[in-house]
């Protein structure tokens, strides 16, 4: 723990790409900071996006190994931020929920370090690639790009199945209300009508 900040280093060891892929919940009222050691003149991107909670929005910031903010957002739902690494070190992301006081969100985020990795036997090829390692190179980067479809696709999915299912929730609480409500006006009103029907006894008086 630092400065109340859940703090997760993720340290890069091999000079090929990395990727950081995660899904957390946010409290509320909350930060939660991670750290990634980069390389200097490494290009980096990073990708966030609130899946549910509240009004789907969250503070961010991006800081360097001198803690100069490269990149900062307020209450923002979505997005995506390209940077070089100009100096080597450790580098800083937060999430910030502390403007909410009751609502937890749930933060995906994606934060690629460095270029990707190539197919083995594809990084230092001194000849022209064949036909078939061109066809290879080409399924390899339509694959990856099916993946990051399929990623937004299911963050989207669960998106709306939350809203959904609140939504849902709100329905069924507002029909039990009216439910209450109409139930309640009929036998005030059968009450109400049968005091107008019932026959009142004229008081007798004793002498």
């Amino acid at each position: 723990m630092m400065n109340g900040c859940v703090v997760i280093l993720l340290v890069v060891i091999l000079q090929y790409s990395s990727a950081t892929e995660l899904t957390f919940e946010l409290p509320d009222s909350a930060k939660e900071c991670f750290y990634e050691e980069i390389k200097k003149n490494t290009s980096c991107t990073l990708e966030f996006q609130v899946v549910t909670g509240g009004q789907y929005d969250v503070d961010i910031a991006l800081e360097d190994p001198r803690g100069n903010v490269l990149y900062k957002q307020i209450k923002m739902q979505f997005d995506s931020h390209t940077f070089v690494a100009e100096m080597f070190g450790i580098y800083k992301v937060c999430f910030s929920n502390e403007f909410s006081t009751f609502s937890h969100k749930l933060v995906y985020m994606d934060f690629q370090v460095g270029d990707e990795q190539p197919l083995p036997g594809m990084g230092e090829h001194a000849t022209v690639l064949t036909q078939l390692e061109a066809s290879a190179q080409d399924i390899h980067k339509s694959l990856n790009t099916i993946l990051d479809y399929q990623t937004h696709h299911r963050l989207r999915e669960a998106q709306g199945r939350k809203r959904a299912e609140d939504l849902n929730e709100r329905v069924l609480w507002w029909s039990i209300m009216e439910t209450l409500a109409v139930i309640t006006i009929a036998f005030g009103q059968v009450f109400v009508l049968k005091n107008f029907f019932t026959e009142k006894k004229p008081l007798t008086q004793f002498r």
